[in-house]
């Protein structure tokens, strides 16, 4: 145990291991912050944020405010006199006053390799631009977006089978594993921050759900790693005869198609090949509008699409 009294702040699973990580090392957790309980989903049912539900677990104060820079809420934390924010994904952007809270300092769990991906969805972009590797970086946080001197990184393969979900899960356990480390260095004085140089940033925006829309004239090993860096948000889209077709899941198919891109073509029965900018892509895993995530060969069963169709076209 550091002694040292901690306020964590975060809200979706990925938060989750490192929480549990605290917890597990006997860390003086003094509070949760995280964002208030909303609807989600088509039933706008009322769930709890995954770090609400495990602090509950532990029985820990929790905070839930709808705005992270009110006076109230400001009084609120400093009253617990914490010496070390821990801050993973939490949602909200903290202002200079609230970082200047802890005497120690705020530390901030970013998913990529500092300073590539700057930014809110640093997964999903690191897959989609087909990198190799990505990774997890612990840092002191400031008023800037993912600008804090790094502290320690550690470095994951990305496999040419991953998608965001299932790389999202392997970096939120190593993030859990880096920021334990992380403390431990500073409890021991052997924490060596480091500038970032941001000559060499790139960033990382938001995704909404128009950037799922498949370009097809892209690559097909550009458009595989376009549907995996999309799962399981925003999800990649095309349109058939203008009615919506998500895709979760293609391969790329050694061969040339003399069709315009986003073009059906030819293929075995129980297969879906388009044509793209350069090479051929193979639906894998489907689900049409108001229906459900069907492998290909049990969804043309039920729907016709024959060689020549557009896909992408209103």
């Amino acid at each position: 145990m550091t002694g040292y009294r901690i306020v964590f702040m975060g809200t979706p699973e990925f938060s989750v291991p490192t929480l549990k990580a605290l917890f597990e090392e006997n860390e003086k957790v003094v509070a949760v912050v995280t964002q208030p309980v909303r609807p989600r989903g088509r039933g706008r049912k009322i769930i709890a944020p995954p770090v609400k539900i495990e602090a509950e677990r532990h029985g820990c104060l929790i905070f839930q405010p709808v705005k992270a820079n009110t006076d109230e809420f400001v009084r609120q934390i400093r009253e617990l006199s914490p010496d070390l924010f821990v801050v993973v994904a939490y949602g909200h952007i903290l202002s200079k006053t609230i970082l200047s809270i802890p005497g120690i300092g705020a530390i901030n769990i970013h998913a990529s390799l500092l300073p590539k991906y700057r930014g809110a969805a640093p997964i999903q972009w690191a897959v989609i631009n087909g990198e190799k590797e990505t990774g997890v970086t612990t840092m002191w946080m400031d008023v800037g977006m993912d600008t804090g001197d790094m502290l320690m990184s550690s470095k994951v393969t990305i496999e040419p089978t991953d998608t965001a979900a299932t790389l999202h899960d392997r970096l939120a356990v190593n993030g859990a594993r880096l920021l334990i480390e992380t403390i431990n260095r500073l409890k021991n004085g052997a924490l060596k921050p480091v500038p970032q140089d941001s000559d060499h940033a790139t960033y990382a925006p938001l995704l909404k759900k128009e950037d799922g829309r498949i370009d097809w004239s892209k690559s097909a090993s550009e458009l595989d790693c376009f549907v995996r860096g999309m799962s399981s948000w925003p999800g990649a889209f095309a349109t058939v005869s203008g009615k919506i077709l998500k895709i979760y899941k293609a391969k790329v198919i050694t061969g040339h198609a003399e069709a315009p891109p986003g073009t059906t073509i030819p293929s075995f029965p129980g297969e879906l090949y388009v044509a793209t900018g350069k090479g051929i892509l193979s639906l894998i895993e489907v689900q049409a509008a108001s229906g459900k995530r069907l492998k290909i060969q049990d969804f043309l069963r039920g729907h016709s699409i024959t060689p020549g169709t557009a896909m992408g076209q209103n």
